[in-house]
């Protein structure tokens, strides 16, 4: 295995897709300011949901977030051109972290994955060819790089795809329900409008959908099979762009497949005047491939273990959203949902009320109404105002109704629970979520 791992291969496809992530993080950085998503994310709201325990990254939103963005895509060009790309790389790594735990509202599964990624490319010598650093300092150059450094980014998408196949065996997602809802709101989309509003569509995709994340992977590494696969992943990829606006997942995943070809193949395609063999090729000493091993061997038993956490929380993952992210659930539920909270002020015995959709951006309002964990993140911010205002002890308890599917709405949270008291509890279920009832 050892010899597997450590065996040197052209580097050819890690430095095609070093330039097409580069791309990817340009495109994400800039297109964020130019569309106004910055704007609309960290601008206008008066504060962000943050990923719990990182409220501090707050003091980041405003006007310097069009900075922070503009940087990312600075240091994105410095990939591209493999211009110090190891600063640049890690400075993109931790920013892109950054932006990532900073906000929930926008919550998307790619944001994850690129900073996975992000991570990984720190660790390879994808600044190896064609790279400034290389023509800065030519003593730099190789035209090889160990197995492993093209097979952990193999291996980290075949995770991906795996998880996102097994969630979707659950009825909801067979029975087309989520699909035949975001199908009904495209009805009038060009050319492919008529054919989204057939009755059979949802359940096509469903099933078509769900068999592409199971066998894609396996499907790319036979020979045999390959160039079917790439085409079934262009089309898969460009549908879901062209349907769903999912932003740049779609091309980030298609400009992954070179990955799956071979070295030699990659070579012939995009460097074609490249020599084949390093004049020296550098061997790691035994002390540092079992390092390098342990290092895989950690992040991937993470990778593996997270997306299964949700089976130790007590109620559906896709009702409670305890355990549903960082584990590739990816497009799988259509909610809605109403939520209203009530203040009580024990000293004077008054209460009133407040609706988060007329306090709250529309996108912020949105997921509130359907997630837990930003519920309760609203409550401490209430709480910590009307403490600012000499009400330290106000009451704050939730009533929010939630529709799963099309399903009929039902509680989500426990009104009769003052949120303003209860602690967050990162490893088990929280008792004031309401379990789903079957339906």
């Amino acid at each position: 295995m050892i010899r597997y791992l450590f065996h040197p291969i052209d580097n050819s496809p890690l430095i095609v897709f070093r330039i097409a992530l580069g791309f990817i993080f340009l495109a994400e950085s800039a297109g964020a300011i130019l569309t106004g998503w910055v704007h609309e994310t960290f601008i206008e709201p008066e504060f962000t949901f943050t990923f719990i325990g990182f409220e501090w990254l707050r003091v980041f939103n405003g006007p310097l977030m069009y900075g922070w963005y503009a940087l990312m895509a600075v240091l994105a060009i410095g990939v591209i051109l493999g211009w110090r790309y190891k600063f640049c790389m890690t400075a993109l790594a931790l920013l892109w972290t950054g932006c990532y735990l900073m906000q929930k509202s926008h919550y998307n599964n790619h944001y994850y994955l690129m900073m996975l990624l992000s991570y990984m490319m720190i660790f390879v010598p994808a600044h190896r060819y064609r790279a400034v650093d290389v023509k800065r300092n030519p003593a730099l150059m190789r035209l090889t790089c160990p197995r492993w450094c093209v097979l952990m980014f193999v291996a980290l998408i075949g995770v991906v795809y795996f998880y996102a196949a097994t969630a979707k065996m659950q009825p909801d997602w067979l029975e087309g329900r989520p699909l035949s809802l975001w199908f009904s709101r495209k009805t009038h989309y060009f050319l492919v409008g008529p054919l989204l509003a057939q009755p059979w569509i949802p359940i096509v995709v469903a099933y078509a959908g769900m068999c592409f994340d199971l066998l894609v992977v396996p499907l790319l590494l036979w020979r045999k099979t390959r160039w079917l696969a790439v085409g079934a992943s262009v089309f898969f990829h460009l549908f879901n762009s062209a349907v769903f606006h999912i932003g740049t997942f779609p091309y980030m995943m298609i400009g992954s497949l070179v990955l799956f070809f071979p070295p030699e193949q990659v070579r012939k395609h995009f460097f074609p005047n490249k020599p084949s063999q390093d004049q020296v090729q550098v061997q790691a000493q035994p002390p540092v491939q079992k390092w390098v091993l342990l290092a895989l061997g950690c992040f991937f038993l993470v990778q593996i273990t997270l997306p299964v956490r949700h089976h130790f929380f007590e109620g559906y993952v896709q009702w409670t959203e305890e355990g549903h992210r960082l584990s590739w659930r990816m497009m799988l539920r259509a909610k809605q949902g109403n939520c209203v909270f009530t203040i009580q002020d024990p000293s004077t015995g008054d209460s009133w009320q407040i609706r988060p959709n007329k306090q709250l951006p529309p996108h912020q309002a949105r997921r509130l109404s359907t997630h837990p964990d930003m519920i309760w993140q609203y409550v401490q911010v209430l709480k910590a105002q009307y403490a600012a205002e000499g009400k330290p002890d106000v009451k704050i308890f939730a009533r929010v109704r939630v529709s799963l599917n099309g399903h009929p709405y039902q509680p989500l949270i426990d009104p009769k629970v003052d949120l303003a008291k209860v602690p967050w509890e990162h490893f088990r279920h929280h008792g004031w979520i309401s379990l789903r009832e079957k339906q």
